[in-house]
C-alpha cells in the first residue's frame, strides 16, 4: 500500500530498543495521531514489510492495542511481531494484503460500494460476539449527546427535544472503537485486514455500529440508505441491534463533526438533509 512522504516531525524509528524487529528503510508515514512508519526489516530471518507505531501524546493506549491483538486468532487481523512500553511505548506489526474501500470504489459513481456493505457489516457483528478480555472503552465527547449550546450554535435547536431522549440500557460488548472505512482492508472483494484497535474495549454495541456507518467528509460511499440497509442487514444476520439507536448515535456523530467541517458545503448540507429526514 502507498503512503505518504514525511510529512511532519517525527520520533526516529530507527532508535527504538527493538527486540525481534530490525528496521531497514521507511517507506512511508501514514496519517495519524501517533507516529506511524510504513517500514521494510527483519524478522526471524526474513524480509518483511511492517508498520511501527510510536505513541506521539499521553493519551496514547499502545500497550491496550497490543493485549487485545494477542487474544485474536484470525489473519485478518495485524501479528504483532514487536513491542516496547519502557519509555515511548511501540509496537510493530506485520503488513496485511489488501486495500481500503475508498481505493477500490474511488467515485462510487454506480455505487460499486452496494457489493462490500453487507460483509462490511457481518465484520463487526462478528467481531462484537468475540470473547475479548479488555478494560471498558475510554470516554469520549462523541459518547454523550451534544450540549444545547453546541446545537444553538449550529442552528441545530430543532434537534433539542431529540437528543432529550438518549437510548436507555445500552447493550454492552467488545467494541472495536474506530472501525470505519480507513481501518478495514479488502482484497478479492473480501475483508482481509481489521486494523487499529487502540481504542477498543468493552463498550456500547450500538454506538459501535454508528460509528462505523456515519458519513465522514469526503467519503464517497455509505451516502445513501441502500448502503446503510445493507450494511445493517449484514450485521443482523449474525447478531442483534437497535438500529433506532444506531440512528440517533449517528446524529449525535454527526453534530460534533458539523463543528469542524463547515468549510465543506456539500458535507454539511448532506448532514442536515439527513438529520432533517430523521426528525
Amino acid at each position: 500500500m502507498k503512503h505518504p512522504d514525511k510529512w511532519r516531525e517525527t520520533i526516529d524509528p530507527f532508535s527504538l530498543p527493538y527486540k525481534s524487529f530490525k528496521p531497514t528503510e521507511i517507506l512511508g508515514y501514514p496519517h495519524a495521531g501517533n507516529d506511524v512508519f510504513y517500514a521494510r526489516g527483519l524478522f526471524g530471518g526474513k524480509e518483511v514489510k511492517a508498520y511501527i507505531k510510536v505513541a506521539r501524546q499521553k493519551g496514547a493506549t499502545i500497550e491496550n492495542e497490543v493485549a487485545i491483538l494477542s487474544q485474536f486468532h484470525s489473519p485478518i487481523y495485524p501479528t504483532v511481531i514487536d513491542c516496547g512500553f519502557a519509555g515511548t511505548p511501540f509496537s510493530v506489526t506485520l503488513e496485511l494484503p489488501g486495500e481500503r474501500l475508498s481505493v477500490i470504489v474511488g467515485e462510487n459513481e454506480t455505487l460499486e460500494s452496494l457489493s462490500f456493505m453487507e460483509e462490511y457489516g457481518v465484520a463487526l457483528a462478528t467481531l462484537h460476539l468475540l470473547p475479548i478480555s479488555a478494560e471498558p472503552v475510554k470516554d469520549r465527547r462523541f459518547f454523550h449527546a451534544p450540549p444545547d449550546e453546541l446545537l444553538k450554535t449550529l442552528g441545530l435547536e430543532e434537534c433539542k427535544g431529540f437528543f432529550a431522549n438518549s437510548p436507555k440500557g445500552a447493550v454492552q460488548c467488545f467494541c472495536h472503537g474506530d472501525f470505519h472505512y480507513a481501518n478495514i482492508l479488502w482484497n478479492n472483494h473480501h475483508i482481509s485486514g481489521i486494523l487499529d484497535f487502540e481504542l477498543s474495549g468493552i463498550g456500547n454495541r450500538d454506538f459501535d455500529i454508528a460509528w462505523a456507518m456515519f458519513l465522514r467528509p469526503g467519503q464517497k460511499f455509505m451516502k445513501t440508505e441502500a448502503e446503510q440497509e445493507s450494511f445493517l442487514c449484514g450485521y443482523q444476520q449474525v447478531a442483534p441491534c437497535d438500529r433506532a439507536a444506531v440512528k440517533y448515535y449517528m446524529a449525535q456523530c454527526y453534530v460534533y463533526f458539523l463543528q469542524f467541517s463547515g468549510d465543506d458545503t456539500e458535507y454539511c448540507d448532506h448532514i442536515h438533509n439527513w438529520l432533517k429526514k430523521l426528525l
